[in-house]
């Protein structure tokens, strides 16, 4: 019974979800006893309020729901919230609106308890009429791998690990993978990712994902791997680094969405890039003013050790470039700036391509996983410029740290590759229906659907 929802059910309480504005056609409607019960306790039907109206023999006999323009939130609270049982919808919804409840009641079933036990959840859900259940599970595994990922402590989720999380998948769905690891990566021409992850005693890697048909358009999603960030030696204060396990955020939302177009057999050819990496403090770490040749023979000064992501993220957009596929993403927990800007919840979208760009705001619009777009303002790329190499890993003031940060990025992408850029918080900074406190790959379902939308169906 994945997710607590069932195929069916001999008796299934009924779920009656009610808008604010078309409460009074209900309660005018027929169901006379469930009327006057809502009209004694005073259901409003706000998004979210919830009345249990009790039968004759005080059994329970229907669920009133409020609710509001979300559908995909609508049943997201009411797994933790309903008494043991099986319930159904009694309403008869479009497809995409099945879908999206059955999702929301799915993702409304997570728990991170890989450490302390959960409450057991009782209750379960008929699928609605309707709903697409391939696309519901193909999302909820996908976005409960990331969670999983993002929420499990650095000192169990370093680069090893990570990388291992990855061969599974991999693995599952006869993908090719490889990866390249400690010292090699200075052989093989990856000096960033070395240098940003020596100084840790848990070895650098890259990860190479492969699959799909060779002759099919190429999509290439490059991650930021960083499992821990200390900040190197221009250290974080204790309280910026509370949250840092989930630096790998990037990484861990990309993975799940290889794993999501990997189960629904587009046809693309797909590669997945993950520097993975910790950010540690050592004799062998990295040191401010130090230049580095990267992979693609472009020198960076390193103005600060604490902006690490954009380094690793580096190579491996050179080596994604190289290819020259149809479309690069890359994702990263990059910047506070971003945060600063937009908040926890909306991710920020840059992207040299337009067509792209407006695709996914009308995604993440349409699906419920909103972006927005920030420019890519070229003026301001003089900011990066050092004295003595080709570029500083940082802009020399305070101002657009999240415009320079994808500027320094840009440097290492052909102007003719389509290429996107979202800087995520990867991470749900207070628990709401459906959304833990805790990690979330923010973006993962706007980018499956365009990604779907641009290069067409499943493959086989």
């Amino acid at each position: 019974m994945p997710f607590q929802l069932v195929e069916r059910a001999r008796h299934a309480v009924p779920i009656t979800p009610i808008a604010e504005s078309g409460l009074g056609r209900w309660l005018a409607g027929p169901g006379k006893a469930a009327a006057a019960w809502a009209r004694a306790t005073g259901f409003k039907a706000a998004p979210g309020a919830l009345s249990l109206v009790p039968g004759k023999n005080g059994a329970l006999q229907r669920i009133l729901l409020g609710v509001g323009a979300e559908s995909l939130w609508s049943l997201a609270g009411l797994p933790a919230s309903l008494p043991a049982g099986t319930y159904r919808i009694d309403l008869a919804l479009a497809p995409e609106a099945a879908t999206d409840a059955a999702l929301g009641w799915a993702l409304g079933t997570y728990r991170f308890a890989a450490y302390k036990k959960a409450p057991k959840l009782g209750a379960s859900l008929v699928w609605p009429q309707g709903s697409d259940k391939e696309t519901v599970l193909r999302a909820a595994e996908s976005i409960c791998l990331a969670r999983d990922l993002i929420n499990t402590p650095a000192s169990d989720m370093g680069p090893a690990e990570l990388a291992a999380a990855a061969e599974a998948v991999a693995r599952r769905y006869r993908a090719r993978f490889s990866t390249i690891v400690g010292d090699d990566l200075v052989e093989r021409n990856y000096p960033l990712v070395h240098a940003v992850g020596r100084a840790s005693t848990r070895a650098p890697r890259l990860v190479d994902l492969v699959w799909g048909d060779a002759k099919a358009p190429k999509v290439t999603l490059v991650g930021k791997g960083v499992c821990f960030d200390t900040g190197g030696l221009d250290l974080k204060s204790a309280g910026g680094m509370l949250t840092m396990k989930k630096d790998m955020g990037g990484a861990a939302t990309l993975l799940a969405l290889a794993r999501m177009i990997m189960d629904a057999r587009l046809p693309v050819r797909l590669r997945l890039l993950i520097p993975a990496v910790e950010n540690s403090v050592a004799g062998s770490a990295m040191r401010p003013l130090d230049v580095v040749r990267s992979r693609k023979g472009i020198t960076v000064e390193i103005g600060n050790t604490d902006a690490e992501g954009r380094l690793i993220l580096a190579d491996a957009l050179a080596e994604a470039d190289s290819e020259k596929p149809a479309l690069i993403v890359d994702c990263a927990t990059l910047t506070g700036a971003a945060r600063t800007a937009l908040g926890p919840e909306l991710p920020a979208l840059f992207s040299n391509d337009d067509g792209i760009a407006n695709a996914l705001l009308a995604a993440g619009a349409r699906v419920g996983d909103p972006l927005w777009r920030l420019p890519l303002w070229r003026p301001y790329r003089k900011m990066l410029d050092s004295k003595v190499a080709d570029i500083n890993n940082v802009s020399d003031g305070s101002f657009a740290g999240a415009v320079t940060a994808a500027l320094f990025l840009e440097e290492f992408v052909a102007r003719t590759t389509p290429w996107v850029h979202i800087d995520s918080y990867a991470w749900n900074a207070k628990s709401r229906p459906g959304r833990p406190e805790g990690g979330e790959p923010l973006g993962l379902r706007a980018l499956y659907a365009t990604i779907e939308a641009r290069f067409g169906t499943r493959q086989g």
